[in-house]
């Protein structure tokens, strides 16, 4: 992990999707979020063939929570990366996700 890292974000796809542009996309913008918060991003293969790509946001011991899904749809950068920033500043609000409550004003800074 990042020195001072707040955590993680964890994206799962099936192991079929290593070719898709969906996953290309969103696993770009976790990245980019990841950069911009100090946070490792780690892409979960499961075996199960599911169309969905979840991005869940791990903090600590805490269970992870989802903070986005691309069902079947292709969504630009932009658009995931606006997603994630804003569920994201969302759990900062979250006594459970304390971590997170320092990176206010990196978060709306890039609003």
């Amino acid at each position: 992990m990042f020195e001072g890292s707040s955590g993680k974000l964890l994206v799962y796809a099936s192991s079929f999707a290593s070719r898709d542009k969906r996953l290309k996309s969103i696993n770009d913008a976790a990245e980019m979020m990841g950069k911009l918060l100090n946070l490792n991003v780690e892409v979960v293969r499961l075996r199960k063939k599911f169309k969905p790509i979840y991005v869940y946001y791990k903090g600590g011991e805490a269970e992870p929570v989802p903070i986005y899904c691309s069902n079947n749809e292709y969504p630009d950068l932009k658009q995931v990366y606006r997603a994630l920033r804003n569920m994201i500043f969302v759990l900062s609000f979250h006594p459970k996700y304390s971590a997170l409550r320092s990176l206010r004003k990196e978060i709306i800074q890039f609003s």
